[in-house]
């Protein structure tokens, strides 16, 4: 059974999860600490848990959920994986920091990529990956089904989606990404996504005003 915890990291309070199971081998997706005091909160909480963690998975690679990438590779030697598509965001991640008055010498760019159809393993446990754009390019999202839950990064949030007025944004193919391929989950999969609190799938299809202007009631 895979356990999680959730930390939410730097000035946009971006989710980093961390997955383990009874191997206590361990993973962490969107590692999105931005400084040292953020990266000991993680590291002691693996401490204090015994994990030893594998390896590090990124749901899209917008600057805020790589801030941590830089971390792991100076302090354990750990590369992080993501879809090839995003590394124009990982060049471009001073430039899009700035935008919000923030200074950011370098973002890691990811060495391993990842697409839907690979699976990411850690002790005895499984995700599958979803290819799922329109947030941006490269976005994935990845699934358990024995645990029943999708970790759907800036696709889908509580009663809420992703903005698409960034660069490589599209509503059309965000709207598809998760009606195409997040809604085919079952409703009572817990949506664990990049900003806020955690959904369901059944809760987002009945209550996300997003999913459902322009229908007549």
């Amino acid at each position: 059974m895979i356990q999680e915890k959730t930390f939410a990291f730097n000035p946009f309070q971006t989710n980093t999860y961390l997955l383990w199971d009874e191997t206590k081998e361990a993973i962490v997706i969107d590692p999105s600490f931005s400084d040292n005091s953020e990266y000991q909160i993680f590291i002691e909480f693996i401490k204090s848990q015994n994990l030893q963690l594998k390896a590090a998975y990124n749901t899209h690679c917008h600057f805020d959920h790589c801030f941590g990438a830089v971390f792991l590779q100076e302090h354990m030697q750990m590369p992080y994986a993501a879809h090839k598509d995003g590394i124009l965001f990982t060049q471009n991640a001073a430039k899009q920091a700035s935008v919000y008055g923030l200074n950011i010498d370098h973002i890691e760019a990811p060495s391993i990529f990842i697409d839907e159809g690979d699976t990411i393993s850690f002790g005895n446990s499984v995700l599958e990956i979803l290819n799922t754009p329109g947030h941006a390019d490269g976005s994935l999202c990845f699934v358990s089904k024995s645990d029943k839950f999708v970790i759907s990064g800036d696709v889908l949030f509580r009663e809420s989606i992703g903005r698409t007025d960034l660069p490589t944004g599209n509503l059309d193919m965000l709207l598809a990404s998760i009606h195409e391929k997040l809604f085919a989950l079952p409703g009572d999969y817990i949506v664990y996504p990049g900003h806020g609190p955690q959904s369901t799938i059944a809760h987002e299809q009945a209550h996300n005003p997003f999913l459902h202007f322009g229908e007549v009631h």
